[in-house]
């Protein structure tokens, strides 16, 4: 029989009385529900608390949203997007679900062929239709047939799939780059994307993205964009930073200090600055690759700490990432809130 001190009334730090071996045992049991009864109320009293209320700061307004369907190719302003856990979409139109490869798998972005920039995307009917200087229009389904090739592909030198999207539009794009043979492939959400883990030398949000160079959404505001210019001969254009958000009526560089954003029903967090590349170079209109500015003037002034070395080197940040912590609709005019 066990003793006083295991009942559970010595463990609440109450005297057990001393009854009769039947009585007692009775006792227990009614004691053993009642403690019972008393964890369940605080199990259930700590998930009706509700969640400690955010306040938050209005730190500006979405001016433009954009999605880039094909990397490197020209993105499509729209007014309204829903932000799902791998970026935004509006219809079947999707950020970077779609890539331009060589017959090997390995990407080809406007790092290697900058007139991939002059690439333009209508959507109409679940259909891409795509045009470029020179070429005749042409008009592709918005999801491959399902017996398509499925390849093997590298971004970075980390393997991702993609469904290859016909002879058709492989031979439109190898055609106007007048180059190899290269073929277009479409992400599909059935397969798997690339870990934010694996992206990263340091720890991140968990999350996966399709295409994109890291991660779902990457927000810039205008006032940076003018700050640059000021100190440019030549102005250049926000499409040559590609963010998704174009955020306006907030200081320049204000951005970098957002943690956690609210905007319609999203929220955010920030990941990284964004690390520049000679690909901020491409004129978006000529589709020439300067390879000098705005990169070299960015490396002036917006260089990383030393203490950051490690994760940006010698790339100038200008832009933040973010990964998607709850999914919702946005629009252009919502307001931007930090969430504090």
């Amino acid at each position: 029989m066990g003793t006083a001190s295991s009942s559970p009334l010595a463990r609440l730090g109450l005297p057990t009385p001393l009854l009769p071996a039947q009585s007692r045992s009775k006792w227990l049991g009614v004691a053993a529900l009642g403690l019972a009864a008393v964890a369940l109320g605080a199990v259930a009293w700590r998930h009706a608390r509700p969640r400690r209320r955010r306040r938050l700061q209005q730190v500006g307004t979405v001016a433009q949203l954009w999605i880039y369907p094909v990397k490197s190719c020209k993105g499509v302003a729209v007014n309204a997007a829903e932000c799902t856990l791998m970026g935004l979409r509006s219809g079947h139109l999707r950020d970077r679900f779609w890539l331009v490869i060589k017959e090997d798998g390995h990407t080809i972005t406007a790092r290697q062929e900058p007139r991939l920039v002059l690439v333009s995307i209508t959507y109409e009917k679940n259909c891409l239709i795509f045009n470029a200087p020179g070429m005749e229009q042409l008009v592709l389904p918005s999801k491959p047939p399902s017996m398509n090739t499925l390849h093997d592909c590298r971004i970075f030198g980390m393997d991702i799939q993609g469904r290859d999207c016909g002879d058709e539009v492989a031979q439109w794009f190898t055609s106007f780059l007048k180059s190899e043979p290269y073929r277009l492939v479409q992400f599909d959400t059935k397969m798997k994307g690339r870990a934010s883990k694996n992206l990263f030398p340091v720890p991140v949000p968990k999350y996966q993205v399709a295409y994109p160079d890291c991660c779902p959404l990457m927000i810039l505001s205008e006032a940076s964009l003018a700050d640059l210019n000021t100190r440019l001969e030549k102005k250049i254009k926000m499409e040559q930073f590609r963010p998704n958000i174009v955020v306006k009526g907030c200081e320049a560089f204000e951005e970098d200090t957002w943690d956690e954003l609210l905007i319609g029903g999203v929220e955010m967090r920030k990941v990284l600055a964004c690390p520049r590349c000679i690909m901020t170079t491409v004129d978006p209109d000529t589709g020439v690759i300067d390879r000098k500015e705005p990169l070299e003037t960015l490396k002036s002034y917006r260089l990383c700490e030393p203490s950051e070395h490690h994760l940006y080197k010698t790339s100038p940040l200008f832009g933040m990432y973010y990964s998607v912590e709850k999914i919702g609709n946005l629009q252009v005019g919502d307001p931007v809130y930090r969430m504090v």
